[in-house]
Formats: C-alpha cells, structure tokens, sequence
C-alpha cells in the first residue's frame, strides 16, 4: 500500500470519531488506532517493534554517545523523518548507487531511500525540492518513527 493512502487514512481517523480502522488491499493490510495518550495514530507494525527501544538502552555505552554527535552535526533545513518503524536501505537493490547523495538536487517526490517494515518496501520521497545537505541514516540500519533521516535545504 503506498504511503500515501496511509497518510490519507490517517487523516481520516482523525477527522472523525472512530477508534479504530483497518484496511485490506489484497494481501496488504494496515490497521491503525486511536490511543488516548498519542496526538497521531499509528499503524498496528509498530508495537510488534516497541520492545527493540526497550532493548537498546541496555548498551548505555554506545547509544547515548551516538546520539547527541547526531544532534550537534544536523545541518539546517527541512529534516525528512520516518514515517514508520523499519530497515532503511539507500539503494533499491544491494550494490546498485544509492538514490541520493549528500550534495545531489532532488525535486518533490523524487525517491530518497526505502524502509522495510514486515516484509513491505516503502519508499521515501522529498516533500520539497532542494539540496541533500545531510544522510543521517546508513544502509541498513533500523529506524525508528520519526527520527531524522535526510536533511534538504
């Protein structure tokens, strides 16, 4: 399903007063839910993932010294944040170019990179045209909704 039908069933779980929807479309299904604490709902993929958070923190060592490095060296400009939880890969085959570099003009819509999330390929598009300034993902790493991944200026 393209992430654009999800972002249009979002909005309408918003707009109205349903608690939850679930959509089928062939093999694919997305469910999302309304919890009283959360201001947007999410799809159902990521609590099968919120343990993996849990998990990190037990490497003190590594995740907190990675992370304020990451938030001092973003360069200025509209930050492209994931919009789910998942495996980011550059490229759309292992050993082809990646679809952006750091430096390289993109227009809206162009393909930025793709996220895995239960064996579905979701690819990640400019919003607005402009300059990749920064990659603050590598290939294959695990994302987690919302962080940081491309900044365009």
């Amino acid at each position: 399903m393209d992430l654009r039908k999800i972002k249009r069933l979002i909005d309408l779980l918003e707009g109205s007063d349903l608690a939850e929807l679930e959509i089928k479309e062939g093999e694919e299904t997305v469910r999302l839910s309304r919890t009283p604490n959360a201001v947007a709902a999410a799809p159902v993929q990521q609590p099968a993932v919120a343990p993996a958070p849990v998990a990190a923190p037990t490497a003190p060592a590594t995740a907190p010294a990675e992370a304020p490095a990451q938030g001092d060296d973003i360069p200025e400009g509209q930050q492209v944040k994931a919009p789910m939880v998942g495996t980011f890969y550059a490229s759309s085959t292992p050993g082809a170019e990646a679809f952006v570099k750091v430096g390289q003009q993109v227009k809206a819509g162009d393909t930025l990179g793709i996220i895995e999330a239960m064996k579905m390929f979701n690819q990640i598009e400019a919003e607005t045209a402009g300059t990749v300034k920064a990659i603050l993902v590598e290939n294959g790493q695990a994302v987690e909704f919302d962080e940081p991944m491309f900044v365009i200026a």
